[in-house]
């Protein structure tokens, strides 16, 4: 039974939103994860300056609804959860490259690079993913003739 859910969701969804749906709960998990247990807030002072990180959390989990409700919709039109999904991580990733510049966290810059590789850049690979771009199996050659 949780097979064929997993098809039913597979068929509806497509690669572009099996990949956003996960994106989305992720981020929305991230999120959430701020605000049970914030964790240290070391190369994040940019935002920590203008509010607690706890009110970031929010940035996130709202990514990740907008970034989940995209998943359901139709190629195209999921341009809003590509959108959403890449705030988040260009936001760390500028706070912890101005953390690096200001000399407050010499770690940032690797951060900041994972953020921008394999964050934004994944998301933006996907984004220009199309649904099918999987080239069709060609048809069998028929018996007793040349192709």
């Amino acid at each position: 039974m949780y097979r064929r859910a997993a098809d039913w969701l597979h068929r509806r969804l497509g690669r572009r939103g099996d990949f956003l749906l996960i994106l989305g709960i992720g981020k929305t998990c991230w999120g959430v994860s701020f605000l049970v247990d914030p964790p240290p807030t070391q190369g994040l002072q940019l935002l920590t300056n203008l509010c607690d990180i706890r009110h970031w959390a929010w940035l996130w989990i709202f990514a990740g609804l907008i970034t989940t409700c995209s998943a359901f919709l139709r190629v195209g039109r999921d341009w809003a959860g590509f959108v959403a999904a890449i705030i988040p991580p260009i936001v760390w990733a500028t706070a912890h490259t101005v953390a690096v510049v200001s000399g407050d966290y010499s770690r940032g810059a690797w951060v900041a690079i994972w953020y921008l590789t394999s964050h934004v850049g994944v998301i933006m690979w996907a984004a220009t993913v199309p649904e099918h771009s999987v080239p069709p199996t060609p048809r069998a050659a028929r018996k007793g003739r040349e192709p």
